[in-house]
């Protein structure tokens, strides 16, 4: 018999086997990918790693989910991905995006794809709503995939993590520099080093135009 139970971002490997008895290890996703890529026995356990996703995506690819994956937070481990937006199949409007969100009390995962056909988002450590002063915890991040992954986490200098109006959705801030912001419409964007995160530009230029957009929870 063999079962894997994951904690946070480790993984706990058992198996018994009739008269051989048993055997426990304890390892991290990382050791896990790393004996997968040397073809070890551990590969039927590895393809758990990967989360479930209760709908298609039109954004995420296996290599996104994989880089992302080991960057959530803890609380979300273990759980499925499920489409809460798509500008595909909702419409391009932020109240409708909030809208979506008043059933979910989660994290949720930002996903952008520009006209530059470029990959960029963030993790928000609270399901974005219209809100009077900005909110959230330091578990929310910017990421994007221009040219390569990188992960942007809070620097501790301020507390501008998200700011929900109705003309527009802002993550990260601090002298009037937005990490990424979105407007009414999910049309237009932009993003600025801020001072929240220490962060690059996610997208090749600082105003972008949206091609599509999807925000993803965990449950």
């Amino acid at each position: 018999m063999r079962g894997l139970r994951k904690t946070a971002n480790i993984q706990i490997l058992f198996r018994a086997k009739g008269d051989d008895g048993s055997f426990v290890q304890i390892i991290t996703i990382e050791e896990a990918k790393r004996r997968q890529s040397i073809g070890s026995f551990y590969e039927e356990e590895i393809e758990d790693l990967q989360p479930v996703l209760t709908d298609p995506s039109e954004l995420l690819e296996s290599f996104h989910i994989e880089k992302l994956m080991l960057h959530l937070p803890a609380r979300t481990q273990g759980y499925a991905w499920r489409l809460m937006y798509s500008t595909a199949v909702h419409g391009t409007s932020l109240r409708t995006l909030y809208r979506s969100l008043t059933v979910i009390d989660s994290p949720v995962l930002l996903v952008v794809k520009d006209m530059d056909n470029q990959i960029f988002g963030a993790l928000a450590s609270h399901p974005f709503r219209l809100s009077d002063h900005c909110f959230g915890t330091g578990e929310t991040f910017l990421y994007t995939f221009n040219p390569q992954f990188k992960i942007f986490r809070w620097s501790g200098e301020n507390s501008y993590f998200i700011k929900g109006d109705k003309d527009s959705l802002e993550l990260g801030g601090g002298s009037g520099h937005f990490g990424l912001w979105l407007d009414a419409d999910l049309y237009h964007g932009r993003s600025n080093p801020c001072s929240t995160f220490n962060n690059e530009t996610l997208s090749k230029k600082e105003d972008f135009i949206v091609q599509d957009l999807e925000v993803w929870t965990f449950v």
